[in-house]
């Protein structure tokens, strides 16, 4: 009995009919891609439209009683070119008129958006001719919009037990009544996901338009290495801090149940891409970092007080106060008599006086600093577990490119290490980082 492969294609694997057949020779070359997961339509080139974006937009518009026809229309011409150009025996502008009138009378956001994977799903599986499943039949969200994962497993592995081969759109499931329900943008990940632990499946491959994760964002650093392969937690680190091909939620379903993911390319199928383990699986052949990534403007706001650390509940009422203000914090690094809360930029969004006059008069410090103009970046890799050499290594060659660190933390898990670095200094950060390892 052959494996079964789940196979999730992106909005730029199926933006035009030249990319549904690359995928089509995708599937078929390899017969234990059995459950194929499409993502809507993304642009064909730079200055066009993801299809997704304009049903927001199409939504919006009947909200504010204006016309979405115009969009709509845009919509309507991408759906029946592709069935036209793929040459396929499938009324789409039926489904499109059923969609229209359903927007036109008030359809719910996530309806609405939902209909670009759903639309997409019709074509690619009338192409690949292969049943078409709505997921809205397997994947379960609670009356609170959580997804049940346990209720959604059984469905899909009962549903799917009777059917051996299907295209599944991504993006949605439903709630109990019936309603349409989104995952948040990027969410046909998700769905590829629960569907690889629903049929229990050997692998699951998420296409798209690059060859896997590379070590470091190659707008800053020229030509990184490609990742080959890349454990869960490691992935999770280094997704937090800016890397993303992948969406972060997408490795939970089947983490537990060991599936690795392989992220591939769709132009460049031969090539092999990234493949992401289980955390015991795994140990980093070229006993190095496995990428460095991070973010610009974050504020740290630096809180000392004498005897801090005999004082009960200190830290709960600092982090009380962002909690007030609906703020999330990114770390918390603290020494005996002081912690620093660092905070991203657009969190704070003008209210740092408001937040600072809220300490001093529930935590009554003995001093404030402030200093806004940190940006963050993450070095990742399970092989610093168990070589001290790589901290040295890392410090050393930030000390010698003249770049000031100005926070170091760093978890229990021992994975990563964040440094804090001035704004300007990021771009040179980063790239020196690389070049050292």
């Amino acid at each position: 009995m052959n494996e079964i492969i789940v196979a999730k294609f992106g909005g730029s694997s199926l933006a035009d009919s030249a990319q549904f057949k690359k995928v089509k020779s995708i599937v078929t070359e390899d017969l234990r891609r059995k459950y194929i997961v499409p993502s809507a339509p993304g642009k064909r080139f730079k200055e066009d439209y993801k299809i997704t974006d304009l049903l927001y937009l199409c939504h919006a518009h009947v909200e504010q009683n204006i016309s979405f026809e115009e969009v709509f229309n845009i919509i309507e011409e991408r759906y029946v070119g592709l069935v036209e150009e793929l040459n396929l025996d499938l009324d789409i502008k039926n489904e499109l008129n059923i969609v229209r009138e359903k927007v036109k009378n008030g359809a719910s956001k996530d309806y609405t958006a939902s209909r670009g994977e759903y639309l997409n799903g019709l074509i690619l599986a009338a192409y690949l001719d292969i049943p078409f499943v709505d997921p809205k039949e397997l994947i379960y969200f609670n009356e609170k919009g959580v997804l049940d994962l346990e209720v959604t497993v059984k469905r899909v592995s009962e549903k799917l037990s009777s059917i051996e081969r299907a295209v599944i759109p991504g993006f949605y499931g439903a709630l109990e009544n019936g309603d349409i329900k989104t995952f948040s943008r990027g969410g046909s990940d998700i769905t590829g996901s629960i569907i690889s632990r629903g049929v229990n499946a050997a692998l699951y491959e998420n296409w798209t338009d690059v060859s896997g994760f590379l070590m470091a964002d190659p707008r800053i650093v020229d030509n990184p290495r490609n990742i080959e392969k890349i454990t869960y937690k490691e992935l999770r680190e280094l997704s937090y801090m800016g890397a993303t091909v992948l969406h972060e939620e997408a490795v939970f379903p089947v983490r537990e149940a060991g599936i690795p993911i392989n992220i591939k390319n769709t132009n460049s199928p031969e090539d092999k891409g990234t493949l992401i383990v289980s955390d015991d699986n795994f140990e980093n052949k070229y006993n190095t970092i496995t990428g460095v990534a991070g973010k610009k403007d974050f504020t740290v706001i630096t809180i000392e007080k004498t005897m801090m650390n005999a004082e009960k509940g200190y830290c709960r009422r600092v982090l009380s106060i962002l909690e007030d203000h609906n703020m999330a914090f990114e770390h918390m690094p603290s020494g005996i008599d002081n912690v620093s809360v660092i905070v991203s930029n657009s969190e704070l969004n003008g209210k740092i006086e408001e937040i600072l006059e809220e300490i001093r008069f529930k935590c009554k410090p003995d001093f404030i600093e402030v200093h806004g103009d940190m940006a963050l970046i993450a070095v990742v890799g399970k092989v610093m577990k168990r070589n001290a050499g790589i901290s040295a290594k890392l410090f050393n060659a930030l000390y010698e490119n003249d770049v000031n660190v100005r926070m170091i933390t760093q978890g229990s898990s021992e994975i990563n290490i964040i440094i804090g670095v001035e704004n300007g200094d990021f771009e040179k950060a980063l790239k020196v980082i690389y070049e050292a390892f």
